[in-house]
């Protein structure tokens, strides 16, 4: 089996998220890439087999065209994160987007696009560290997997680092603010909260 998706990812150009296997989304397979747009609701991409050189040319006459919607997995973009990528990305840069989740047409990735010949940097955790996103749920891995937390701390140690440095969106708040809103959304202090509501209405029912 493992041969075949190794052939498929070689030779298969994908022109809709469809059209990708489960098996290449529950192996989180990593696929090649070039940028086309950059959109509200994600990154279009051309699909780029890896292929044989002498084959490539064979290969674009009976290739369909089409592009897939990629989003940033487990990440919450700004108004300026879109404008950071434009300014960041160049026109028909290639990429590799490992594939995390699918929902309809739409892609969750992680993204990684190289920086020289011996760095490649990883779009979703460098939004984070420059402030302009937050971490969400990462679409598509099951929460008790180990993969999902692996990923998950990763994008919020980059999202630290910019809190830590006041930049982009954490410079708009002060650290008091910033607190109060971390304990605020804690998942535990919302239970100790609830609790402490349904212990007051108890109390007030047993005075009646």
């Amino acid at each position: 089996m493992s041969v075949v998706l190794e052939q498929l990812t070689r030779t298969t150009k994908f022109t809709s998220a469809l059209d990708i296997p489960v098996e290449f989304i529950e192996k989180n397979v990593k696929l090649r890439g070039k940028l086309c747009h950059i959109t509200e609701k994600g990154l279009e991409v051309e699909h780029v087999p890896i292929s044989l050189p002498f084959l490539s040319s064979l290969q674009r006459k009976w290739q369909s065209n089409g592009v897939l919607l990629v989003r940033l997995a487990g990440v919450e973009l700004t108004p300026n994160a879109m404008v950071w990528l434009q300014e960041e990305l160049k026109p028909a840069q290639m990429m590799w987007f490992q594939l995390l989740g699918r929902e309809d047409l739409v892609l969750d990735c992680l993204i990684l696009v190289n920086k020289g010949r011996f760095f490649s940097v990883c779009l979703n955790e460098e939004i984070l560290r420059q402030g302009l996103g937050k971490t969400t749920r990462i679409e598509g891995l099951h929460h008790d997997s180990p993969l999902y937390w692996k990923l998950h701390k990763r994008l919020l140690q980059a999202e630290l680092k910019a809190l830590k440095k006041n930049k982009g969106i954490w410079k708009e708040e002060s650290y008091f603010e910033k607190l109060r809103d971390h304990i605020s959304n804690n998942k535990f202090v919302q239970k100790l909260k609830q609790f402490g509501t349904h212990m007051c209405y108890l109390l007030f029912l047993s005075t009646m």
